[in-house]
C-alpha cells in the first residue's frame, strides 16, 4: 500500500485526524480538492468571525456614549475585507505548516474511490484505512428564482464588494441569524423570513423569545411562519403567511437554509447511507471495516470541533484502540449580539427524558460586570435533573455566552451537580459567575436574585 491511511478533505476533521495518525507513527496523506481548513477556515467559521468582530466595534462605538465617549466612524468594506483574507491566509498556512511539520503527504483534487483500497486523484493511491473528511455543501432549496444575479449563499456572503441597502435572508437558523447580526450593524435593512414559528427550535422558547425581542429592537424585520414562494426578477421575495402572499424588495438575498453532507466520489463503494450522509457506528466506522467517516458528511451535528472530535476518535479506532464517540456534551455557538451558546438537553427535552426536573437562572441584569460593560442583556439557564441533581444542560444568552459554555460542558460530561457548581468559587466580577448565581438558584438557595 502506498499509506497506511489517506484522509479525504482537509478541513478541520480531517487535518486534525491526518495529524494525530502521524503521531502514532502512520503514513499519511491528505486529499484536498481546494484549499487546507476547508469550509471552516476559508468560508465559514473563521471569516464570518472576522465580520462578526467588526459588528461588536461597530456597535461598541454606538454605544460609548453612555460611557461619556463621543465617537464616530467610517467603514471601508475593502479593508475588512482584507482582513478577514489576511486572517484566513495565516490560519490556512498554519495548517500547511502543521502538515509540512508531520511529513503529511497533501495531494491537491477531488478524490474518488475505485475501490475499498484505491482512490484516485491524479493518478491511483492505495491505503489500508480511509477516512471520509468531505464536509458539507450549501443546500438550496427548490425556490422560482434561486439562481437569478443578487442572490447568494453563505459561501459568497462575505465577499461582498459594498454593503447591500436592504437584504432578505431566507433562515433564522444560526447562519442566518449570524449573517442578519453582521448586515444589521454594518448598515443594511436586514429582512429575515423564516419557515418556522420560533426562532432556533432546539432551544427553550425564554431563550429564543429573548433573541427574537433583542432582533425587533435593532430594526431587523423578522417573519416567522413565513414561506417564500419565489424570488422574481429585481429581487422581489414573494412570500405567504398566515395564508395571505406578501412581497418584499430588496438588492441581495442571502439564502440561509443548512448545508447538506459532500458525499461526492465514494458511489464505487456502495456505503450504507441515509437521506442525511455516510451512516457511521460509535466508532466512526463505516460499512466497509476499513473506511470510517467524520464531520459533517455524516450527517450529524456540523460544527467543525465535532468534526474534529470525531476524527480522533476514527484514528485510535484505526491503532487498534476501542475508542467510542461521545456527543453528549457538544457545545453549539451562535455569534450573534447577544452571543447564544448552550450544551446537552434543553428544558423540554429533559422533562421528556427525566420528568421531574431542576431549573435555575441568574440573569445578566443582576450580573455586576455585565453592567459595567453595558450589556446587561440576557440570562444564564442551567437544567438539572431532579434525582440527584446532576446538570444535563446549559443555555445561555449574553455578552461571552461562547465561552462561558464550557463549564457547562465539564459538568455535563463530568457528571457535575448543582452543589458541586455552586460550591466551586467563581471569581467577581465576572460573567462566568453567572453560572454558580444559576446552580444555586436551582437549588432554591440563590444570593443576588429576588
Amino acid at each position: 500500500m502506498d499509506y497506511d491511511v489517506i484522509v479525504l478533505g482537509g478541513g478541520p476533521g480531517g487535518y486534525t485526524a491526518a495529524i494525530r495518525l502521524s503521531e502514532l507513527g502512520k503514513k499519511v496523506a491528505v486529499v484536498e480538492e481546494y484549499s487546507l481548513g476547508g469550509t471552516c477556515l476559508n468560508r465559514g467559521c473563521i471569516p464570518t468571525k472576522v465580520y462578526s468582530h467588526a459588528a461588536e466595534l461597530i456597535n461598541a462605538i454606538k454605544d460609548a456614549k453612555d460611557f461619556g465617549i463621543m465617537a464616530q466612524y467610517t467603514l471601508d468594506i475593502a479593508k475588512l475585507r482584507q482582513r478577514k483574507e489576511r486572517v484566513v491566509k495565516r490560519l490556512v498556512g498554519g495548517v500547511g505548516y502543521l502538515m509540512n511539520l508531520h511529513h503529511i503527504d497533501v495531494i491537491k483534487g477531488r478524490g474518488r474511490f475505485v475501490d475499498e483500497n484505491t482512490i484516485e486523484v491524479d493518478k491511483r493511491y492505495t491505503a489500508e484505512n480511509f477516512i471520509i473528511a468531505t464536509g458539507s455543501k450549501v443546500f438550496l432549496p427548490p425556490i422560482e428564482g434561486i439562481n437569478l444575479e443578487g442572490v447568494i449563499t453563505s459561501d459568497k456572503a462575505l465577499e461582498l464588494e459594498r454593503i447591500p441597502e436592504k437584504i432578505v435572508i431566507i433562515g433564522a437558523g444560526i447562519i442566518g441569524l449570524e449573517f442578519a447580526n453582521i448586515y444589521s450593524a454594518l448598515g443594511s435593512k436586514v429582512v429575515i423570513i423564516e419557515m418556522l414559528p420560533q426562532l432556533l427550535p432546539m432551544l427553550d422558547r425564554d431563550i429564543a423569545d429573548t433573541m427574537e425581542k433583542i432582533l425587533r429592537h435593532k430594526k431587523i424585520e423578522l417573519h416567522l411562519n413565513s414561506k417564500v414562494e419565489k424570488i422574481e426578477e429585481g429581487l422581489k421575495v414573494v412570500y405567504t403567511t398566515e395564508g395571505n402572499t406578501r412581497v418584499v424588495e430588496c438588492d441581495t438575498v442571502l439564502v440561509a437554509v443548512g448545508r447538506v453532507a459532500n458525499v461526492n466520489g465514494i458511489e464505487a463503494l456502495n456505503l450504507d447511507m441515509d437521506k442525511k450522509g455516510i451512516k457511521v457506528d460509535s466508532h466512526m466506522r463505516t460499512s466497509i471495516k476499513n473506511i470510517y467517516a467524520i464531520g459533517d458528511v455524516t450527517g450529524g451535528i456540523q460544527l467543525a470541533h465535532v468534526a474534529s472530535y470525531q476524527g480522533i476518535v476514527a484514528v485510535h479506532n484505526i491503532a487498534g484502540e476501542e475508542k467510542e464517540a461521545d456527543l453528549n456534551a457538544v457545545p453549539n455557538c451562535l455569534y450573534t449580539s447577544p452571543e447564544i451558546a448552550w450544551v446537552g438537553l434543553n428544558e423540554v427535552q429533559a422533562r421528556e427524558k427525566f420528568g421531574d426536573v431542576k431549573i435555575g437562572t441568574f440573569p445578566y441584569t443582576a450580573l455586576g460586570r455585565a453592567m459595567t460593560m453595558g450589556q446587561n442583556d440576557g440570562f444564564v439557564k442551567i437544567i438539572a435533573e431532579a434525582k440527584y441533581n446532576r446538570v444535563v444542560g446549559m443555555e445561555i444568552i449574553g455578552a461571552g455566552a461562547t465561552e462561558i459554555i464550557h463549564e457547562g460542558v465539564l459538568a455535563i460530561k463530568e457528571e457535575f451537580t448543582l452543589e458541586e457548581l455552586a460550591d466551586a468559587i467563581h471569581a467577581h466580577p465576572t460573567l462566568s459567575e453567572s453560572v454558580k448565581e444559576a446552580a444555586e438558584d436551582a437549588l432554591g438557595m440563590p444570593i443576588n436574585k429576588g
